[in-house]
């Protein structure tokens, strides 16, 4: 394959999936104290999501830096890529595409194109399955951007949190209106689309569950569809029956846990789906 893809591991695309289409996941950093774990490597999922609670201190994130990605596309210069298509988390969110960036400036041995998702979670790991598609498909650089950018405007996640005390904890918030909206038992609710991270807030966890389903019905029917869920499998299975009948029939991801760089962020409980409508 003459184009090869590079994305983060914020992406939460499955392994085989990654592994199938030869998709290059560079981790990001997770802190707690003096330790610091490589997302996706040193510690599963599910280990995570079962220690957030009792982390002293809390979590914090980290983009890697631009060595990392210089590392990577030199790798894939070695194993013979002609170009490089790096696609990562909407930098609305993150710092992560700044090094892509700097790395893909300074790289000079084979063409580098870093790509803004516009996204987070399998919104992003959807564009970055689609890219890896069409490069297997013949497609230059410039002909999948194109097909990606159109594909964006498509694109959404959307999930309501059980609670803001994990934003709190990671400084993604204010202290006192975090506080504020415990007290008044606020259900937050968060909208991503081309690269606009919208709140909301509800008062219940039914009118939350409400809205959730009101955006479903919005963007229906769709290409890509799947449930998105911070710990909670057992809701998340609730939920894919109460909406099995939105998913498509062609053997797509259905219920995926969060990647913990997420989860530090989102806590314990964040329930939602990532999608991409059809045109």
């Amino acid at each position: 394959m003459n184009i090869r893809i590079v994305t983060d591991s914020t992406c939460d695309l499955p392994e085989n999936i990654v592994d199938q289409h030869a998709i290059t996941v560079i981790p990001l950093h997770i802190n707690v104290g003096e330790k610091t774990y490589l997302d996706g490597v040193n510690m599963t999922r599910s280990e995570f999501y079962t220690q957030l609670p009792d982390f002293s201190p809390s979590p914090k994130t980290a983009a890697p830096g631009p060595e990392v990605f210089t590392q990577a596309y030199e790798r894939l210069a070695d194993e013979g890529a002609l170009a490089i298509l790096s696609i990562h988390i909407s930098e609305t969110l993150s710092a992560t595409i700044n090094s892509a960036r700097i790395a893909a400036e300074q790289f000079t041995r084979i063409p580098v194109t870093v790509l803004d998702s516009s996204q987070l979670s399998l919104g992003t790991g959807f564009l970055v399955e689609r890219a890896a598609l069409l490069a297997q498909l013949g497609k230059k650089v410039e002909e999948i951007v194109s097909n990606l950018q159109g594909v964006m405007k498509r694109t959404y996640v959307f999930a309501s949190l059980k609670t803001l005390e994990y934003l709190r904890r990671s400084g993604r918030m204010n202290f006192a209106i975090a506080k504020f909206g415990e007290f008044l038992q606020i259900k937050p609710l968060l909208h991503m689309n081309i690269g606009k991270a919208t709140a909301f807030r509800t008062r219940t966890q039914k009118r939350a569950t409400e809205r959730l389903m009101e955006w479903l019905n919005e963007y229906a029917p769709y290409e890509k569809l799947a449930i998105l869920h911070a710990g909670v499998q057992e809701e998340a299975e609730a939920l894919y029956e109460q909406v099995r009948s939105f998913f498509p029939q062609a053997g797509e991801v259905s219920i995926v846990q969060i990647t913990p760089v997420l989860g530090a962020h989102l806590g314990i409980g964040a329930l939602g789906f990532a999608c991409i409508s059809k045109e």
